[in-house]
């Protein structure tokens, strides 16, 4: 199983995200917005052109706002009541697992509640844009695909108690309709990636695995963000990896080592290539078996790794997939910011700015997406 926590996060592929393949594009769809107006209400927006000559983004507005609207994308809308379902299931899977005390934290400088605001609209953006999308490849649900919907919308519908359905404003006509865009979404993603079947060689998808001893060169504040050390904490710092590398030079057990100075929550990670720093994921292939490295500087500190192995067969056939649906992803994005870098869209701020989590423990739905994936999972999926 692949280790995955600790004080030294394995860095991300580029164009990573949570939840199904095709929300990874998060940050394609809030620009998508935030390129057009997002302070703006409706009347303040002037109409321009997108050309060839000066590639201004185009924003059409023939009419004002809906009272309920909260942006527009080309012919498409989205409303108050379906951004709460998002957001409210979204707030409550949060809090199943940290609790309600988690909307206090901040992260850079932004609350965990604004942020999770900004990325439900940005999801339910690209499910709109995904939608358009679909009908230039004339991608539609079938009778069965709908009917699956329609269950779906049924079944999260019953599950809703009076104060949820009042709070997010929804109908069982509503939520079936986001169950088939959300359907929809999921369709032209596996369209558009069908074809995309590259060959993946052990060397590229190769895992290994290590053990390392961490030396910090930083602290946490009161709100858990990293501080970096004075140059004068720094040098005691390498100096004291200087000297557990000496002990272990000398022929020193590493894993007693490990146990006495690793200031890192674990000691050991499985990864591959791409997955962590630079520096430190260079030291890390170049080692053979049992192999001991000099130090290594990240952001996190002063690093001594040993390679307990250079290949692990499962890790490495499972990181293969991994690459493979990468790969998949990286093609569909190009198709996908093509596509929506061509279409007029702008934000409804007077809705926005009032739109606020649900904070009522009558009001505790978070099986939105669960359901969709009790109907819909592997129904679209190319193998």
């Amino acid at each position: 199983m692949r280790k995955r926590t600790g004080d030294m996060p394995l860095r991300q592929p580029q164009g990573t995200g949570h939840g199904r393949c095709f929300r990874y594009l998060l940050c394609s769809a809030a620009c998508l917005l935030l390129l057009t107006g997002c302070g703006k209400s409706a009347e303040e927006v002037k109409d321009t052109e997108k050309t060839e000559e000066t590639g201004e983004i185009r924003v059409v507005l023939t009419t004002g706002f809906s009272r309920d609207e909260i942006f527009r994308i080309e012919s498409t809308s989205c409303s108050v009541p379906e951004l709460m379902v998002y957001l409210t299931n979204t707030q409550n899977q949060y809090e199943d697992i940290y609790g309600t005390q988690i909307w206090k934290k901040t992260l850079r400088g932004t609350t965990l509640e604004q942020n999770v605001k900004d990325t439900v609209l940005a999801e339910l953006a690209e499910i709109k844009v995904m939608n358009l999308l679909a009908e230039k490849y004339a991608v539609s649900l079938t009778e069965r695909e709908k009917a699956l919907a329609q269950q779906a919308g049924a079944d999260y519908f019953s599950s809703l108690n009076e104060a949820e359905i009042d709070a997010m404003g929804v109908d069982e006509k509503l939520l079936t309709a986001m169950y088939e865009e959300y359907a929809i979404a999921d369709k032209v993603y596996q369209y558009i990636i069908k074809d995309i079947n590259p060959e993946i060689s052990d060397d590229e998808a190769r895992t290994i695995t290590i053990a390392h001893i961490l030396i910090k060169t930083y602290e946490l504040d009161g709100s858990g963000e990293r501080v970096p050390y004075t140059e004068a904490d720094r040098r005691m710092a390498r100096e004291k990896a200087e000297q557990i590398l000496a002990q272990i030079r000398e022929g020193e057990d590493f894993d007693s080592l490990v146990t006495k100075y690793n200031e890192d929550s674990r000691s050991i990670y499985s990864f591959g290539k791409g997955e962590m720093e630079l520096g430190f994921e260079k030291a890390a292939f170049n080692l053979g078996t049992d192999e001991i490295s000099d130090i290594v500087e990240t952001e996190y500190g002063y690093h001594i790794i040993k390679c307990i192995s250079t290949f692990n067969r499962e890790e490495t056939d499972a990181n293969k997939v991994k690459i493979v649906e990468q790969r998949r992803k990286e093609v569909f994005s190009q198709e996908y910011d093509a596509f929506a870098d061509s279409l007029a869209r702008n934000m409804n701020a007077d809705v926005w700015d009032n739109i606020a989590m649900i904070h009522d423990d009558n009001v505790s739905t978070s099986s939105f997406f669960r359901t969709y994936n009790t109907y819909f999972n592997g129904v679209f999926r190319q193998e």
